[in-house]
């Protein structure tokens, strides 16, 4: 079942058990159709938990093991012991225990998957241009530290994204970074009606490496761009859709 799925992977995490799954074999249908992740879309629930199944298998773990967060584009990290009675409110989750799935769901946003080998500490991030603004990168590899990691030898790889070309952004939203730091204006280009482009993947790579991480990348696919394998939150928004599915992201020991 689970050899239908498509997931993309990193060779900076060879040796750890990680994977960005894109939209292709799931059980969804409709607008959602493939492997919608996400219980927060008006997806049939049944058809999302069999998904989820489905990631859990091709991880090599039972579904109960799987632990996600309430993602609400915040910079709070989730320590994870043991998989949590009730969904813990946060945009990245931490660990050291071996045999537990680290998610994140997104749709746009960056998945961003870590891994210190040599400690034996992993961790995932989900980062919006809000998250990444607040810090949520930065608050990962101090939760990491936390629990032993060192940054220097920590790997952090960028899951498929909306790219620049078809981010359109507003002044508004352009002035958010500025008024943070004059040279974030280097993440934005002129787009074709004189509107900012944000670079999303550019900005999470500069915040991870002035943070000190050993190694950072992007995995280098834009979502909006690949409907065929990728749900898209801003797409589905100019198609005018009711919703759109989640994409996961997975780590573990």
């Amino acid at each position: 079942m689970a050899t239908t799925l498509e997931i993309l992977k990193s060779p900076l995490l060879s040796g750890v058990t990680h994977g960005f799954f894109t939209r292709r074999g799931g059980a969804s249908s409709g607008i959602y159709q493939g492997l919608n992740c996400g219980f927060g879309s008006q997806d049939q629930r049944e058809v999302v938990a069999l998904n989820r199944a489905r990631v859990a298998e091709a991880m090599d773990v039972a579904p109960e093991a799987m632990v996600g967060v309430n993602q609400i584009h915040s910079a709070d990290v989730a320590v994870i012991e043991s998989v949590p009675e009730t969904l813990v409110t946060a945009d990245a989750l931490v660990t050291r225990v071996p045999g537990l799935l680290l998610t994140v769901l997104t749709a746009d946003c960056q998945p961003v998957l870590f891994a210190d080998r040599e400690a034996g500490v992993i961790g995932a991030a989900h980062a919006g241009w809000k998250g990444a603004l607040n810090g949520v990168l930065e608050a990962t590899l101090d939760a990491m530290e936390g629990l032993g990691a060192r940054r220097a030898q920590t790997v952090a790889i960028i899951g498929p994204c909306i790219s620049q070309r078809v981010y359109e952004v507003g002044e508004e939203f352009m002035d958010n970074f500025l008024m943070e730091d004059d040279a974030y204006g280097r993440f934005f280009a002129g787009g074709p009606g004189g509107k900012p482009m944000f670079d999303l993947p550019s900005f999470g790579l500069h915040r991870l490496r002035e943070a000190g991480v050993g190694a950072a990348e992007w995995i280098g696919r834009c979502t909006y761009s690949d409907p065929a394998k990728f749900y898209s939150y801003r797409r589905a928004t100019h198609l005018g859709e009711a919703d759109y599915g989640r994409l996961i992201s997975a780590i573990r020991l």
